[in-house]
């Protein structure tokens, strides 16, 4: 059954939905919603296509319409602004998720999208560049400055010391490449679902 098939994809469009907005909460809103649209609409999906790309391409465009509905509404505080707790997690595992997710968060939104998509998600480049409305192209474009940047930003966070820690010694342009290209889809996994990453 389709519904069933729709409510089993419901963490994979979770962790896109965080992608897009970076807040737990709206995100889980923007699933909610998006799945009401794909049930109102059900009879326009063609049995045998993928749904998880017809899900996903439901969900960017809801977080678009969002998007524009907010401009004539109040805006409230934006928590990306805040600044980090001051206590920093105790097991290094955390550490590196959260600074993980916080190179993520500052791809640029098409480069972010596009990267999750194929990484994470295991979408093709024409099913991502059939959710983001542009060309197959475009979407392998995106993927590899967004890979690139990560490397970079990862690389940087690795080299700065932290308050209590150890100094890294930065690696090799080699080693910095086969450790983070193509980026594990696990630790994208891991890291959108344990951690408060897009908040």
């Amino acid at each position: 059954m389709v519904a069933d098939d729709m409510v089993a994809l419901m963490p994979q469009m979770h962790n896109f939905a965080r992608s897009l907005c970076r807040d737990g909460v709206r995100a889980a809103d923007l699933v909610q919603e998006a799945l009401l649209r794909a049930l109102t609409n059900v009879e326009r999906f063609q049995p045998g296509t993928n749904l998880k790309a017809w899900l996903f391409t439901i969900l960017r465009n809801e977080h678009y319409s969002q998007l524009r509905r907010q401009k004539f509404e109040a805006v409230g505080m934006d928590t990306t602004t805040l600044p980090e707790p001051s206590v920093l997690p105790e097991h290094d595992g955390d550490i590196e998720l959260r600074e993980l997710n916080t190179a993520l968060s500052t791809l640029p939104t098409g480069q972010r999208t596009a990267l999750l998509l194929v990484s994470a998600s295991g979408l093709s480049y024409e099913e991502a560049a059939t959710i983001c409305g542009c060309a197959v192209g475009t979407i392998k474009s995106r993927v590899a400055r967004a890979r690139e940047m990560l490397v970079e930003l990862l690389d940087k966070s690795a080299a700065a010391p932290r308050k209590g820690a150890a100094v890294r010694v930065p690696q090799s342009r080699a080693a910095r490449a086969s450790r983070a290209a193509p980026v594990k889809r696990h630790v994208f996994h891991s890291s959108l679902s344990s951690a408060p990453s897009f908040r």
